[in-house]
This record gives structure tokens, C-alpha cells and sequence, in this order.
């Protein structure tokens, strides 16, 4: 009888987990390991920016991390998880992985599932008071910086989501917020300007300032920050700073092995990877296409795509390691997420950010928490919406409405 095939998940968070699962579910029976550079067991990351980050009498990281832990299906009780080791190199064309530690591992099929680190600012000045958000030693780090009592002075530099909800939780617990962002309004590149300013005002109603059009240029302080210098050559005095622009793909550890690594892992509709054998890809390092929009490969930062990617993924790897094709049903997954903030519950479904032209069908922009639906159609076809204030059984209708736009083999 051949021996079992070893699969190896780098990456342990939601996407190697569901990975791992999806592979059981798959009735892959080899031995499967998971590789983890944090040294907790998957946990959820949502609430970072959010009740975590707003309860100043939550755990150390460890319980933390416990507490937001996912629960861990029982077909993926034989499953090894070796965490705090990350995967540091990878030679593909051997099957051969080595962590930090100096451990070394053969496999039969992999799983790149290594999702992303926040972007740090290159600039001048101290890096004490300077914070990021991605994991549950960052969020602890920020809560720790913030006094019991009284307002810190905290300076939000990128309005993404995450930079929007950290600065709806801090400006909630009573600090004075300022979010600076150079491309203008809040998260006007995913939902577009319409509604980007209308939740601008929103955050502004609540206190929350925004300098817009500008950069950062320089920190100020001699330990720790305690000003950020903007291109328009204002400081903004600041107890803390709160760096939210962006995302790097932890794909270093893929380096050497001749593949396209400028933004993501570049994979093919069924998310195997692209010039590597035996590999498939998932989450939000992922760069695939799909044929719900068009052919072009796009990474998709959502909390769907890592449920989504795993299942397609692993029915892929399967069918590698058995030497047969691939299914060839079209993967067609409908993006989705949903932001919590000063009141505004906004769900999202599609690509929003490949409109060009936004119609708004209900409600009023100047009201957002009375609700509000807007559709987003590239050249007339829907290919986004968003929901503000909306009832989840409407939200499940939204949904449904991408259904009828799945392409079929």
C-alpha cells in the first residue's frame, strides 16, 4: 500500500484552518501540518479593531488569542499545528520546507496560506508610539499605550477599514482623534466617493477630524512620538499613532522558486498556484481570477474569500495529488464584508471598487444610520453592492441577486 500523502498548510490563521478542514472534508486522509509564525491557535482578527480593542480590562495576547480562538471542527483532531516556527524558505520543486527554528519538512501537496502584515511608514523620528493592528500582541500593545484616565491625543494615518474602525473605537472610549489620509475621503477606493463622504460626515457628527489630501513626512519626539509632520508642513501633536495603510503578502518564504510574487501568489481559477507543482493558494494572499467579473487575477482581502478559497483549493489539491484534473466548474465566489462603526453596520457583497457608477436606491446619504442600499455597475452590469443600516434578511437577498451572474462550464 503506497504511503500517505503529507499536505502542508503555511499559515495558520482563518485560511490554513479552513484549508485543513476543507481537505479532511475532501477525504484527503494523509497526515496534514500547519505552520504558524504567531504562536496561537487560529483566531478571529475582526474583532481587533473593535470590542478587543475597546475593553481595556481584556487579557494578556495569550488569552486574548484564546478567547478569540475558532473552533476547531473534530475531523481535524490528528491534524499538527506548529505554531511560533514560521516557514522561513521552500524549495517547491523538491516538496521541502525549513522554519526559523532550522526544522525541515518534506511534503506531497502545500498550502500557501500566509495572508498579509501590516505596512510600516519609512519615515524620520522615533518608532515608540507608533502601533499596528493585525494581530492580538497589536491590539494589546495599543490598549497598553492609552491612559485609564483622561483623552490621548491619537492620530490615525490611513482610512481604510481598518483605520475607520480603529478610529470609531478609540474616539468612543472618549480619546480626540485625527485620521490623516493623502487619497481622500474614507475608504473611497472600495465603496466610492458618494458614500465615502457621507460616512465622513458620520465620523465627523461623532468628533472624529480628518486631514485629507496629505501625507506623512516625519515623526517627532526624541523616545517616543509625539508629533506627526504632514507634506503640508503642519504638526499634529499626537500621544499615539496608529499606522492603518496597508498590507504586505508574506510571500519571502516563496522566494527562488521563479514565481511571480509582485502582489500575491499568482494562481489559476481553480487556485493552483501558477508554475509550481503540487501547490494551491488561498486567502487573502491569493491572486486569482474570477469570472464573475473578468479573467483578470485580483487578490480579494475579504472575510469570505479564506471559506471560499479553502474549499475550492482543497477539491484542487486533491485532484493534484491524485493525478486528475481539477474540477472544471468555474469558481465564482461572491466577495463580501461588513464594517461595524460609530452605529453604522455596513455589509457589502460583489467588487464595489470596479464600478463606475454608483445608484443609490434607497435611503439618504446624509442620513446613513436611517439606511440605505447603493448598487455599483461597471459598463450597466452589477457588480457590487453596499448596504448601510440594512435588516439581515434583506442583507441575504443582496446576495442572492450575484447568483444569477455565476458563469456556468
Amino acid at each position: 500500500m503506497p504511503p500517505r500523502q503529507h499536505v502542508a498548510v503555511v499559515g495558520a490563521s482563518l485560511a490554513g484552518l479552513r484549508a485543513a478542514e476543507q481537505l479532511r472534508a475532501a477525504r484527503h486522509d494523509g497526515p496534514i501540518t500547519v505552520f504558524g509564525a504567531e504562536p496561537h491557535l487560529p483566531y478571529n482578527r475582526p474583532p481587533l479593531s473593535k470590542e478587543a480593542l475597546a475593553d481595556p480590562w481584556a487579557a494578556e495576547p495569550s488569552g486574548l488569542a484564546e478567547r478569540l480562538s475558532f473552533r476547531r471542527r473534530a475531523g481535524i483532531a490528528d491534524v499538527e499545528f506548529r505554531l511560533g516556527d514560521p516557514v522561513t524558505s521552500a524549495d517547491l520543486a523538491a516538496g521541502t520546507l525549513a522554519t526559523e527554528s532550522g526544522h525541515h519538512a518534506a511534503y506531497d501537496g502545500l498550502v500557501v496560506a500566509t495572508g498579509l502584515r501590516p505596512r510600516r511608514l519609512v519615515t524620520p523620528g522615533p518608532a515608540a508610539g507608533r502601533h499596528v493592528l493585525r494581530t492580538v500582541e497589536d491590539c494589546h500593545g495599543l490598549r497598553a499605550a492609552l491612559p485609564r484616565r483622561g483623552p490621548a491625543r491619537v492620530v490615525v494615518i490611513g482610512a481604510g477599514f481598518i483605520g475607520c474602525e480603529v478610529a470609531a473605537t478609540l474616539s468612543t472610549l472618549g480619546h480626540t482623534v485625527t485620521v490623516v489620509e493623502p487619497a481622500g475621503p474614507p475608504m473611497a477606493r472600495v465603496i466610492g466617493d458618494l458614500l465615502a463622504v457621507a460616512v465622513q460626515r458620520h465620523h465627523e457628527a461623532a468628533g472624529i477630524r480628518f486631514v485629507l489630501g496629505t501625507g506623512v513626512t516625519a515623526f517627532t519626539g526624541d523616545d517616543h512620538v509625539t508629533g506627526v509632520v504632514l507634506d503640508s508642513g503642519d504638526t499634529l501633536p499626537a500621544d499615539v499613532v496608529v499606522e492603518a495603510v496597508g498590507s504586505v503578502c508574506n510571500t519571502e518564504w516563496l522566494e527562488g522558486n521563479g514565481l511571480p510574487l509582485d502582489n500575491g501568489v499568482l494562481t489559476d481559477n481553480h487556485l493552483k498556484v501558477a508554475g509550481a507543482p503540487r501547490a494551491v493558494a488561498v486567502g487573502d494572499v491569493a491572486r486569482f481570477p474570477n469570472p464573475l467579473f473578468d479573467e483578470v487575477p485580483r487578490r480579494v482581502e475579504h472575510w469570505s474569500v479564506p471559506t471560499d478559497t479553502a474549499k475550492r483549493a482543497a477539491a484542487t489539491l486533491v485532484a493534484l495529488l491524485a493525478g486528475e484534473l481539477p474540477d472544471g466548474v468555474p469558481f465564482a465566489p461572491v466577495p463580501s464584508f461588513w464594517s461595524d462603526q460609530l452605529g453604522l453596520r455596513l455589509q457589502s457583497y460583489g467588487s464595489p471598487a470596479l464600478a463606475d457608477e454608483v445608484r443609490v436606491e434607497e435611503g439618504d446619504p446624509h442620513h446613513l444610520p436611517g439606511g440605505l442600499l447603493a448598487r455599483y455597475h461597471r459598463d450597466g452590469r452589477l457588480v457590487g453592492t453596499l448596504a448601510v443600516n440594512i435588516a439581515p434578511a434583506r442583507q441575504r437577498e443582496l446576495r442572492n441577486e450575484f447568483a444569477v451572474l455565476v458563469p456556468t462550464a
